[in-house]
């Protein structure tokens, strides 16, 4: 087992994975902008490092710097949580070659997987069913339209590399394709610097289901059920749940078993996310997430297993402490993501906090960095808490967020607790009819093509 991990993150994912680590006896090093120096995951680490400005291109992306960080501390390992780095198979290869573990995926796997395109390939070869598409990047509109006449109008352009929904477009005529086409490359290209974009049928209203996956380096692979992230803004989810109403027993055993022959054929280890589209009956693969899921704690909830931890124990060489057959699913799960946004406009609202109290009680959990007197930086990501709640069935756990967000106290910043509210209230959630068209009854309709039109 390691002695000592780097967290190449910050906020609430760091201090998940210092608790993680605590519980394992393993120490930790923080790493932080100079923006983060006084945050709760740099005190709570046994060391910390300062690795540059609140930029995060010359701190939390810089590979350099996290490297010796990693090196002048003596870790063992990086873990990256989610975002910044997590996907990065470049800093997965540095950890490798500098004898230093990374705790995801294969670096191979990573660049497999980030490529959309190759992704799509290698996962239909798996069996995994597909939404019909071109079959890898389109570079002129005449290809672009004739792929869109064979698989039929609307259809929405996707970036190669990345995600959260740039480089997308929805194209409904053959007269938008030209415009849209350009678009969607030119902002690839300045988000991720690719500019490859393919074309893939659009659907309207589907929900979005995604399977949890983990692996070994031993052969052993198994998935943690499913997760529905309908609900969600801009290609940002904003409330996830476990299990989805929308699968039965049979459904979620045969889907998992596609999901871990899949993942096998890939040669899969460590923790990721297999996401789908699922419309009328119908499931179709979209991507698969290379690492540690915002909302995996609705997963921990219903199954009861610690999966920062699994993934520690993997990277260290360590079998699965369970098998498939063990795997049980207890209850329902919830998660709202808490951000300092205004809930009418989802305009950010950085600035300190004054007051921040989140009660716990039954069947509740608070993932946050957050406290009185502290600071919600402009720089970083609005996300300020993830409240989780847990219930005997869907009923309860409904009932045990609505109490706990009432129950919130948070002063000096605008958050998103009040919008929650309205979802939980909303009586299509409350009778689990979701998709992902939810949220256009809380916000301004988008226009046809744009990103928030776009899946």
């Amino acid at each position: 087992m390691f002695k000592k991990i780097l967290i190449a993150n910050r906020g609430e994912i760091a201090l998940r994975v210092i608790v993680a680590c605590r519980e394992l006896g393993i120490k930790t090093v923080a790493v932080y902008s100079e923006a983060d120096e006084n945050s709760l995951h740099v005190r709570f680490a046994d060391e910390d490092v300062c690795i540059g400005p609140a930029r995060s291109a010359d701190s939390y992306l810089n590979v350099p710097a996290i490297i010796s960080a990693a090196e002048i501390t003596g870790a063992d390992a990086i873990h990256p949580g989610y975002g910044f780095l997590s996907e990065s198979a470049y800093l997965a290869e540095v950890c490798e070659a500098c004898h230093i573990r990374f705790i995801g995926p294969d670096p191979n796997v990573i660049r497999l997987m980030g490529d959309k395109a190759r992704a799509r390939r290698a996962m239909k070869k798996a069996g995994l069913p597909m939404l019909p598409g071109s079959d890898g990047p389109v570079e002129s509109e005449e290809k672009a339209v004739k792929v869109a006449w064979d698989i039929g109008y609307p259809v929405i352009i996707k970036a190669v590399a990345g995600g959260g929904g740039r480089g997308m477009r929805v194209v409904r005529l053959p007269s938008e394709m030209g415009a849209a086409l350009r678009t969607a490359q030119r902002e690839a290209e300045a988000a991720f610097g690719v500019g490859d974009v393919y074309v893939e049928k659009y659907l309207e209203n589907p929900r979005h289901i995604e399977f949890q996956v983990l692996g070994d380096h031993h052969g052993n692979l198994v998935h943690l059920g499913e997760r529905e992230c309908s609900i969600q803004r801009r290609h940002q989810k904003l409330l996830e749940e476990s299990p989805s109403l929308a699968l039965t027993d049979k459904i979620r055993r045969k889907m998992g078993s596609l999901v871990v022959d899949a993942a096998k054929a890939v040669q899969y280890t460590n923790a990721g996310t297999f996401e789908f589209l699922l419309d009328d009956g119908k499931f179709y693969f979209m991507e698969v997430n290379t690492r540690l899921q915002v909302e995996h704690p609705v997963t921990e909830m219903v199954t009861g297993i610690d999966i920062v931890k699994e993934q520690i124990r993997i990277a260290a060489g360590e079998r699965l402490s369970f098998k498939q057959s063990e795997v049980t699913f207890t209850g329902h799960s919830i998660e709202c993501r808490i951000n300092a946004e205004d809930p009418e406009t989802f305009a950010p609202s950085p600035g300190v906090i004054h007051a921040f109290s989140v009660p716990g009680g039954p069947g509740a959990r608070i993932d946050t960095f957050a406290h009185s007197e502290c600071t919600v930086s402009p720089y970083y990501d609005s996300m300020v808490a993830k409240i989780i709640t847990h219930g005997r069935d869907r009923q309860e756990a409904i009932a045990r967020m609505r109490r706990t967000l009432e129950m919130t106290v948070v002063d000096g910043i605008k958050t998103t607790v009040p919008l929650h509210l309205k979802i939980l209230a909303e009586p299509d959630f409350v009778a689990g009819r979701l998709g992902t068209a939810f949220m256009e009854r809380f916000v301004p309709k988008a226009k046809p093509g744009s990103l928030a039109a776009a899946v």
